[in-house]
């Protein structure tokens, strides 16, 4: 492995970018391109590289910022919240340099979400704002496998599904991965091509009212899983991601340290609600 250092200029930009083109892939997921001017300078991780998405409000028709350089964060938590912009965490699906673009995978959910639901109106010119990647080793990207690791464990949801999915891509030749994709649909499977030797597992949630919704869960406690050392990457609803990770560490005696967990979102809760959790949980570590 070369060692990197550090880059002389900041990690994540802002850019401004336009719709392309949308795409509805399935049932359950929309695909849309987008295009612009600074996209040369955008340099993605691959592998489940995450960025910040900042849609308008409904009113506005591009989002509205007081400022886009290192104090950005704190100066877009004191705007008025009917008038900052949404911010949502997505993955880059794809990155193309000739043209300029990049697709991004939206799960359309039931709950009608604002991303959701700008997605599903998506136009070709419509405006919005991403503070992504300048470098391409930077902090949005969280599969690493240490040496040593024989071979991946992968799980997730539709929303984790754009980051299995630049995983297998990025994987060397010959590598060993179980793979296990909740969906909602039977048409959310997706091509998922890669030189890695995948044994991919789709598996459909039942949508009957009152149905167990632990599907992967399941599936995981009755696999047999491959002799040697593995790297675990989870990824998906919070409650499920965590039982996930129990199951791994304390079932079956997998290093803690070699599973990497995110909740991309967690049932019942908006990304503000957890933005404001985390705010408040820094606030009281400070203090402490």
């Amino acid at each position: 492995m070369t060692t990197t250092v550090a880059p002389a200029t900041a990690p994540f930009r802002f850019f401004d970018v336009h719709v392309v083109r949308s795409q509805r892939v399935s049932t359950s997921v929309v695909r849309i391109t987008f295009g612009g001017e600074r996209l040369a300078e955008l340099a993605s991780g691959g592998r489940d590289q995450r960025f910040k998405l900042f849609l308008p409000q409904p009113h506005q028709d591009i989002p509205v910022f007081h400022d886009t350089g290192d104090g950005w964060y704190a100066a877009w938590r004191a705007q008025d919240p009917a008038e900052r912009a949404v911010m949502r965490s997505y993955t880059i699906r794809e990155q193309r340099h000739e043209p300029r673009e990049f697709d991004v995978d939206f799960a359309l959910h039931g709950d009608g979400g604002p991303a959701s639901r700008w997605a599903f109106r998506a136009r070709p010119g419509d405006r919005l704002s991403v503070l992504a990647p300048a470098v391409e080793d930077n902090g949005g990207v969280d599969f690493r496998p240490p040496h040593g690791t024989d071979w991946i464990l992968l799980t997730g949801d539709e929303t984790a599904l754009p980051a299995i999915a630049g995983i297998l891509s990025w994987l060397s030749p010959g590598t060993r991965a179980k793979v296990w994709i909740e969906i909602g649909h039977e048409d959310d499977r997706q091509p998922l091509p890669g030189f890695a030797d995948a044994d991919i597992t789709w598996i459909v949630r039942d949508g009957a009212p009152g149905a167990r919704q632990e599907p992967v869960l399941d599936a995981l406690r009755a696999a047999e899983l491959p002799e040697g050392t593995p790297y675990a990457w989870i990824a998906g609803e919070a409650g499920t991601v965590k039982a996930l990770r129990r199951h791994l560490v304390r079932e079956r005696g997998i290093d803690r340290r070699a599973v990497k967990f995110t909740g991309y979102w967690r049932r019942g809760a908006t990304e503000e609600d957890l933005i404001a959790e985390l705010t408040a949980g820094t606030a009281q570590a400070d203090e402490d």
